[in-house]
């Protein structure tokens, strides 16, 4: 199956909300974060479709003047051997102590515990409802999130110079 079949039927279940780039070099399939849950269950049941395996989950921090943060997610259908890059464009919230915020897929993919985890310990993505989201790489008492654009690292850790 095609970037631009799956793209159809998605669009066709969820309405026009989602855009797809299917010129990028890795065609990707933009929806909004309030659907995201619903289009990844969607996505994993249709036996049409049929992706079994999330293989990554990414979260990329476009800098102060964009204001906004992308949250990256690599489908595969191990049977049918097609795959699927979904992204979901979210505030940065640069303003707030609020993070950004997009639903958890633990529920769906398993494998979605310790990515999630690793985008909210390195750039700083809340996943809403995620079943135990803390630090994966970084100690608990860490402060700020090294992948944004604007971290600031601490001069010292515990007495240690970090830099």
């Amino acid at each position: 199956m095609t970037f631009l079949e799956i793209a159809d039927i998605i669009t066709a279940e969820f309405g026009p909300d989602s855009q797809s780039d299917s010129q990028a070099i890795q065609p990707f399939l933009t929806i909004p974060a309030q659907q995201l849950a619903d289009v990844c269950q969607f996505l994993r049941d249709d036996d049409r479709l049929f992706f079994d395996m999330l293989a990554c989950v990414t979260a990329i921090d476009n800098g102060v003047e964009s204001n906004t943060m992308d949250v990256i997610y690599n489908l595969t259908s191990i049977p049918y051997e097609h795959n699927l890059t979904i992204k979901v464009v979210l505030p940065r919230n640069t303003n707030s102590s609020k993070l950004p915020s997009v639903p958890s897929v633990a529920h769906i993919w398993r494998t979605a515990d310790w990515h999630e985890r690793e985008a909210f310990d390195l750039v700083g993505v809340h996943f809403e409802g995620h079943p135990d989201l803390r630090r994966i790489l970084l100690p608990t008492d860490w402060v700020g999130y090294p992948l944004r654009a604007d971290y600031q690292e601490q001069e010292q850790y515990h007495g240690i110079k970090t830099k």
